[in-house]
């Protein structure tokens, strides 16, 4: 009896253990689940075009404008995904890996391995679906102005994530983009708060005459309340779900405004 009674505990014992074995990894698995169903979830949208006008140039998108809201939001676990027209590796504005235009996260940007892997990787404008995310975000540099702010897919997803009341954010040239985006048949600006590169700070870079329009000047025709702070300085205007930033300056800012949205 007492050897059943000693193999019968044997039994129990190790079955214990194994059950243990078995829910543990379960458990953790959901939160795992729960946890990625909860995360925000950001589109930023890059350009494809990577000539400067006419003048031989290059151009693309700016760095600093791109890595700094990329990092403020990912940092505090927001899950990003990269699109452009043409899908893949977009371009960058050489004169934004100069070393004059560094910053700390350029620096840190430049030494992110998995970041550049996925910036090669980026999908097609064409097949994002807006459903999928909480907001999108618009980095500029000059490209934006000659493929995003014409390109019929961008315009009708702005328009539907302004309209399924989710936020939309832009920095720099990226509010450019907004120049045709309309809503219920009028322009999406009429009437809204904002900012971008102004006329001033073009005229300085010397790409007054290069730039297919001035960024200001489109956005008040539309009939936009256009703002500016100083050159060069952070500014940022936040109407409603519509952020937008001035400069590269103001790229950190505008990811701020953008997360406190989506945290309300």
């Amino acid at each position: 009896m007492k050897r059943i009674a000693l193999a019968l505990l044997v039994i129990l014992t190790f079955s214990c253990k194994e059950k243990e074995n078995t829910t543990e990894p379960t458990t953790q698995t959901e939160e795992q689940t729960t946890k990625k169903e909860t995360m925000k979830k950001v589109l930023f949208v890059l350009t494809s075009h990577d000539k400067l006008g006419d003048t031989g140039e290059k151009t693309g998108f700016w760095i600093e404008e791109f890595a700094a809201p990329y990092y403020e939001l990912a940092d505090k676990g927001v899950e990003i995904t990269i699109a452009s027209p043409l899908g893949g590796q977009p371009p960058i504005d050489p004169k934004s890996a100069d070393p004059s235009s560094a910053t700390e996260d350029t620096k840190r940007f430049d030494n992110d391995s998995v970041l550049q892997e996925k910036l090669k990787n980026t999908v097609k404008l064409a097949e994002v679906n807006q459903a999928d995310y909480d907001a999108v975000f618009y980095p500029g540099g000059h490209g934006p102005l000659w493929d995003l702010a014409t390109n019929n897919n961008s315009k009708e997803l702005i328009a539907s994530f302004y309209t399924n009341n989710k936020p939309v954010a832009f920095v720099c040239h990226a509010p450019g983009v907004l120049k045709d985006v309309k809503v219920n048949g009028a322009y999406l600006v009429k009437g809204k708060k904002v900012t971008g590169f102004t006329n001033a700070e073009e005229e300085a870079v010397g790409l007054t005459k290069v730039v297919p329009f001035l960024l200001e000047d489109a956005l008040q025709a539309n009939g936009a309340i256009y703002s500016k702070g100083e050159n060069w300085a952070p500014y940022a205007v936040e109407d409603g779900l519509l952020i937008t930033g001035q400069n590269p300056a103001s790229s950190k800012l505008v990811a701020q405004k953008l997360l406190d949205q989506l945290n309300k």
